[in-house]
């Protein structure tokens, strides 16, 4: 969808104190700040025994870490639950983990400074429910078609639509995105959610709220002061189905503008792409890609061949 957010302080703060936890085992949480992660758990080597341990950059062998930039507040996608980060996500991490011989450690930050976070080495993979688009590929400001950035490298694994959020019973009587126009919608910022609505055309403009985590926009829905939330399929699914029991929410319409998700690795760095690359197509043809998918209930999702640059 996706994807998502610019954020403000008191994100900030909600994100500084998630990344003060840490977790010893196959995935670490670590610190974390809008510019870099700070290591709060120490890098644990390589065996070397792993079928693609072989695949890897000698730069990542040593480290014994990738080191994954995320926004850890996208259930199902991405979340902490018990100080761990779980989800989609770090599970499908785990599983790439595996298949390399080295540990994914997770550290979070605000969406919309991932990107520039990759950039600038604090992270050797973003790994957020990202949307492969050209714009990021390129570098360019989608608003501008400007260069703001080093190309990046898209490793496609999942594929998603946006979808259309109301409360429960639809009071604003909302069907069709053309029926958000004249309407307050909230979205997360940065997000590709944010650039459908900007593309929607109405007589009278959708008054776009934008917040820094999707737990904000949703609960902005929640107390009815905007008339639909938009996001990315997975979380609105998985929004609709927990809050309230059930009773707070429900979807309107089908998916729209499905496109695919990517591990994002700058693409100076091909050699980690293709060995991320190698890892999920392996992980799909052993069967534990497809089986993270579906203990989230997010199956429908799934890609048969992990390819890279497939967004438009």
């Amino acid at each position: 969808m996706t994807a998502r957010a610019c954020r403000g302080s008191v994100a900030t703060r909600h994100l500084a104190a998630l990344g003060a936890m840490t977790v010893v085992g196959a995935l670490a949480l670590t610190g974390c700040s809008d510019d870099s992660p700070k290591s709060a758990s120490p890098s644990v080597s390589g065996t070397g025994k792993a079928p693609l341990y072989d695949e890897l950059p000698r730069s990542v062998k040593k480290a014994g870490v990738i080191r994954v930039g995320s926004d850890m507040l996208y259930p199902p996608m991405e979340f902490v639950r018990n100080g761990r980060p779980t989800g989609v996500d770090p599970d499908l991490a785990a599983v790439l983990g595996r298949q390399l011989g080295v540990k994914f450690q997770f550290g979070n930050s605000a969406f919309d400074t991932l990107l520039t976070g990759l950039r600038a080495k604090h992270y050797d993979v973003v790994m957020s429910s990202m949307t492969d688009t050209k714009d990021r590929q390129e570098g360019l400001d989608p608003s501008t078609g400007e260069k703001i950035g080093e190309d990046v490298d898209f490793v496609d694994y999942f594929k998603a639509g946006t979808s259309v959020m109301v409360k429960k019973g639809n009071p604003e009587g909302v069907k069709t995105p053309a029926d958000l126009c004249g309407k307050k919608v909230a979205v997360q910022s940065g997000s590709t959610a944010y650039d459908l609505l900007q593309a929607q055309k109405c007589d009278e403009p959708i008054d776009i709220e934008i917040f820094d985590t999707h737990d904000q926009a949703q609960a902005r829905l929640k107390s009815g002061a905007v008339a639909a939330d938009v996001a990315d399929y997975p979380v609105v699914a998985y929004a609709v189905k927990t809050s309230g029991g059930g009773k707070d929410f429900e979807t309107v319409g089908e998916q729209l503008n499905t496109g695919p998700y990517g591990i994002a690795v700058l693409a100076s760095n091909t050699g980690l792409r293709d060995a991320i690359q190698a890892a999920l197509n392996a992980s799909i043809r052993d069967g534990s890609y497809g089986k993270v998918l579906d203990e989230w209930n997010v199956g429908e999702g799934a890609v048969t061949d992990a390819v890279i640059n497939s967004g438009t």
